[in-house]
């Protein structure tokens, strides 16, 4: 990624060079349309596929990057948590952050239900996430707390997706939001989630969304859809290895989960751009033998990470 988009950049930028004069720094003016750094990155990172919100997310990070240096550089893609006014790292030790879980959080095997989540437990994997679907608040509130019921007696973290109100009364270990569910919530209610000692993780899909969840400091992030993946219809393109190095590199401070299209073979191609947890669903639950491929996957972890 940051090859291609440096040339773009760079041959973007020479359109725009006028205005520099031979001094770059100076023809710093806010966010103007017209500056030349944020006009040609923009350019560059739609040309590169970014959608609109990335490529204005990023285009602001290297005109910061370009004012705090002093000069811009097109050969270095934006990687500084201050240029795009990310909060101080590590995250963990701010004053408004949820409660920290583990860095490498290994194997994060998404499930349907409580007997899964049971099952994957028992064999092993270290962290679990119930996305339990139906439209019966009862059926959802009992296997909710069938799910906590279920990893009792095992070291497997769970998260629950989505229903952090009956997550906190059934006592889970964290909740899992996706970014519409994180909009959603008032500031009191984020409190309210914080305030129960629940770990919160969120989704997201581009550089705006990891912006706009680290606003809220959760326990960790997951980066996705890596590959292209059936399970779920995505507003964004598959994001790409080489943008998950990207994003790994900048919100390192954080335990970054990637997801999206993840089985064995790519397994340890997105396990080396930095995280230190895979998060799978169709490698599991789709094997004829779970418990193996979940044994397999642990174990091919475990190699990538020595």
């Amino acid at each position: 990624m940051t090859q291609n988009a440096s040339d773009i950049a760079r041959a973007i930028l020479a359109a725009h060079s006028a205005r520099f004069d031979g001094h770059p720094a100076a023809a710093f003016d806010g966010f103007s349309s017209d500056a030349p750094v944020y006009r040609g990155a923009r350019e560059a990172c739609a040309r590169l596929g970014f959608i609109a919100i990335d490529s204005e997310c990023v285009a602001r990070a290297w005109q910061a990057q370009t004012e705090r240096l002093g000069h811009f550089d097109a050969a270095q893609w934006p990687a500084d948590p201050r240029d795009f006014g990310l909060g101080s790292f590590p995250p963990a030790a701010r004053a408004n952050s949820f409660p920290p879980c583990p860095i490498a959080l290994g194997l994060y095997a998404v499930l349907p239900d409580a007997a899964w989540v049971g099952r994957m437990a028992r064999a092993g994997v270290p962290t679990v996430q119930l996305r339990f679907k139906s439209d019966d608040p009862a059926a959802i509130a009992r296997e909710v707390q069938a799910a906590v019921e279920a990893v009792r007696g095992t070291s497997a973290l769970l998260f629950i997706n989505d229903h952090w109100q009956l997550a906190i009364e059934a006592g889970a270990y964290g909740v899992h939001l996706g970014q519409e569910d994180l909009d959603a919530l008032t500031p009191a209610e984020v409190q309210q989630l914080r305030a129960s000692g629940l770990r919160l993780g969120v989704s997201t899909h581009g550089y705006a969304e990891m912006v706009r969840a680290d606003a809220v400091s959760p326990s960790y992030l997951a980066l996705g859809a890596v590959f292209p993946t059936t399970l779920k219809k995505m507003a964004t393109a598959p994001q790409g290895l080489a943008r998950l190095h990207g994003y790994a590199d900048l919100m390192r401070g954080y335990p970054l989960v990637a997801i999206g299209g993840i089985d064995m073979d790519r397994l340890p191609q997105a396990l080396a751009a930095g995280v230190g947890s895979i998060a799978v669903v169709r490698a599991i639950v789709g094997a004829d033998d779970p418990e193996g491929a979940a044994r397999a996957l642990m174990a091919r972890m475990q190699q990538g990470m020595r």
